[in-house]
């Protein structure tokens, strides 16, 4: 197939083009710099275009052709910090979207996976992992990012095109992985533990993710998923601790032993945030990211799994590969 790929030079979206390519597809990339582009995709087949979610009409000729469209690209990174631009959140992720899904529509593609977040997904009221049908907690309703990716669900659930569009929607977990020039907090929080700049374990954990096992899954989705099905892609859930540690086994770093307590952590986070907000800067870490760890979201991907026929690779392949990767970029 000839598919088109928003946000192409992101840690997934970088992947995902490979993963393609790999199997034989042509691919049109999306990416905002072309610098960056360059860099991170020269050794590709793949054709780059240059816009941004914000103008989407400005390239949406290059849709023209193509038999699947992967939506990869959001405001995130920027969601995280002291001062998130709300206005450009909605742009971004929920209209940035809607007019993307219209012009795939004009152009008569196949196929528009869209990749949500599993953030959005809850625990069940007996604590067990979620599934797809599992609703937010308070926590991650309030935060910003995961609540533009809420809204951006509901109106892709009540956009109707003109077209035999299949509409499918990917729920991934925290993605790791090789390819994270960014970089995202995942690449952020290895790069940190590799420099012992983590003194303390956090109360919490999380659902992991290979950035190559999404791209397989967004690929199989486009091949064999109905129209608007839903599918979590959440990978392994670790505590922090566990996390930790097995970074200590990939990087020879030693891990700390010490776990600071929640409520310190959140006090710290506070002050951080406001420290940011009033200077400038970045802060490593936030409120809401504090917040959402202590959340420990596990995700049930059992239907990605029987559907797709997903497969997820050992975790201490992706911290490896992800570490390699990181230390040769340097």
């Amino acid at each position: 197939m000839k598919a088109f790929v928003t946000g192409s030079t992101g840690l997934l979206g970088n992947n995902l083009v490979r993963a393609l390519l790999a199997r034989g597809h042509e691919v049109v990339g999306l990416a905002r710099d072309s610098a960056k582009s360059g860099r991170l995709l020269a050794d590709t087949r793949a054709r780059i275009v240059i816009g941004d979610m914000l103008r989407v009409d400005a390239f949406a000729a290059a849709l023209d052709g193509c038999d699947a469209v992967f939506h990869t690209a959001a405001y995130f990174r920027e969601a995280f910090g002291p001062n998130p631009d709300l206005h450009t959140l909605d742009e971004v992720n929920v209209r940035g979207t809607l007019a993307l899904l219209d012009a795939a529509d004009r152009a008569r593609t196949k196929c528009f996976v869209h990749v949500g977040s599993g953030g959005v997904v809850g625990r069940k009221h007996d604590a067990s992992p979620g599934d797809e049908q599992t609703p937010p907690s308070a926590v991650q309703e309030s935060n910003a990012y995961l609540g533009s990716k809420l809204r951006t669900d509901a109106a892709i659930a009540a956009w109707t095109g003109n077209s035999a569009l299949r509409v499918v929607e990917i729920l991934p977990g925290w993605i790791w992985g090789p390819y994270d020039e960014a970089p995202t907090a995942a690449g952020k929080l290895l790069a940190e533990f590799a420099a012992r700049r983590i003194p303390a374990i956090i109360d919490g954990g999380t659902s992991i993710v290979d950035a190559r096992d999404v791209a397989d899954a967004m690929i199989a989705a486009a091949e064999l998923a109905a129209d608007r099905e839903r599918y979590i892609v959440g990978g392994r859930y670790l505590s922090m601790a566990e996390l930790l540690a097995a970074l200590e086994q990939v990087t020879t770093v030693r891990a700390p032993r010490f776990t600071i307590p929640h409520t310190v952590l959140l006090a710290y986070a506070s002050c951080a945030q406001a420290w940011g907000k009033l200077f400038g800067g970045e802060v490593l870490v936030s409120p809401q990211a504090v917040r959402l760890m202590h959340a420990k979201i596990a995700l049930d991907s059992g239907k990605a799994e029987r559907d797709l026929g997903l497969r997820f690779r050992p975790l201490e392949e992706t911290l490896r590969d992800a570490w390699t990767w990181q230390r040769a970029a340097r």
